[in-house]
């Protein structure tokens, strides 16, 4: 076993406790907490180390948690070579509840990766642990791009929806009935992560109904709050254009996704959507030719 050296970064020293791979946290000559690494076999057979940390409370919001993981972290994914520990992959799992562990992680430089759901038991109400962790391979945190890294692993993710507002000569809707619910609605889809939301949807249209109808101006950012089960999203609404009502001949149905497809008037739309969908199609509706986008929550106010 690699022996344990007392440990620095000028402001806390680790200094080996009487357990392997656990340390005191000293700032100045003061006890203020221990931090541990326990190595654990990873599922590919790489070395990986879990991390704990526990801080006396007089002598927290110092940042002197922060500072002996980071310190131990690093120790613990140097090469033997030059007395590390030698790990390929270090991690911690915090709870979901307790912020301000998940702010030391963060700050330390472990990278968030997910949730681990649990069933809560007798001796923790939690209901998951975010999974956080820095590897061997990732660049030191005073580049640029590993800070970056760091800053989108936990900063806030929006769930993005792209539709398209067809129309034929009669000012009819292109809607299309679903196989997943009861409601119709425009055609589109989920915008994959770093995928442009205008291309997203012209290639919804086209893996759905197999048409290829390109992405025009965007009418409406209409904001979803939470529902049934889904996180709050974004829904933008392209301009399709007006075509004629034959294409719907040239219609091939994604048979997973989509029942049928047709042009709908505005009473119709409002009988086969949702209140909120209904409302989102005349938002878009009274905002073609209007020159710019305009923004609504929840399909606008009805």
């Amino acid at each position: 076993m690699t022996a344990q050296p007392t440990l620095t970064d000028g402001t806390v020293t680790l200094e080996p406790a009487a357990e392997p791979h656990t340390f005191v946290v000293l700032a100045g000559e003061e006890l203020v907490g221990r931090v541990a690494v326990v190595p654990v076999e990873g599922r590919t057979g790489e070395r990986v180390g879990e991390l704990s940390w526990e801080l006396a409370e007089t002598h927290r919001g110092r940042g002197y948690a922060t500072r002996a993981v980071r310190v131990l972290t690093d120790w613990s994914l140097a090469p033997v070579r030059e007395d590390g520990l030698g790990l390929s992959r270090v991690e911690a799992h915090v709870p979901t509840d307790l912020e301000a562990a998940l702010r030391v992680a963060t700050r330390a430089g472990l990278r968030r990766e997910g949730v681990r759901r649990v069933v809560p038991g007798e001796e923790s109400a939690t209901t998951g642990y975010v999974v956080l962790a820095r590897l061997a391979t990732d660049p030191p945190l005073s580049e640029p791009g590993a800070f970056r890294s760091l800053l989108n692993s936990f900063l806030p993710r929006k769930r993005a929806i792209g539709q398209m507002l067809v129309r034929d000569g009669e000012g009819r809707v292109l809607l299309c009935q679903l196989t997943y619910k009861q409601d119709w609605d425009l055609p589109g889809g989920v915008v994959e992560v770093g995928e442009s939301p205008q291309l997203a949807v012209a290639r919804e249209v086209e893996e759905e109904l197999a048409l290829h109808i390109d992405a025009g101006a965007l009418l409406l950012t209409d904001w979803l709050p939470p529902w049934g089960g889904w996180d709050d999203a974004l829904c933008l609404v392209f301009d399709g254009g007006t075509h004629d009502a034959a294409i719907l001949e040239s219609v091939v149905e994604q048979p997973r996704e989509i029942r049928s497809a047709e042009f709908c008037t505005v009473e119709q739309v409002r009988e086969r959507c949702a209140d909120f969908t209904a409302r989102r199609i005349e938002s878009a509706l009274a905002n073609v030719g209007r020159g710019g986008p305009a923004y609504v929550e929840s399909g606008g106010v009805g």
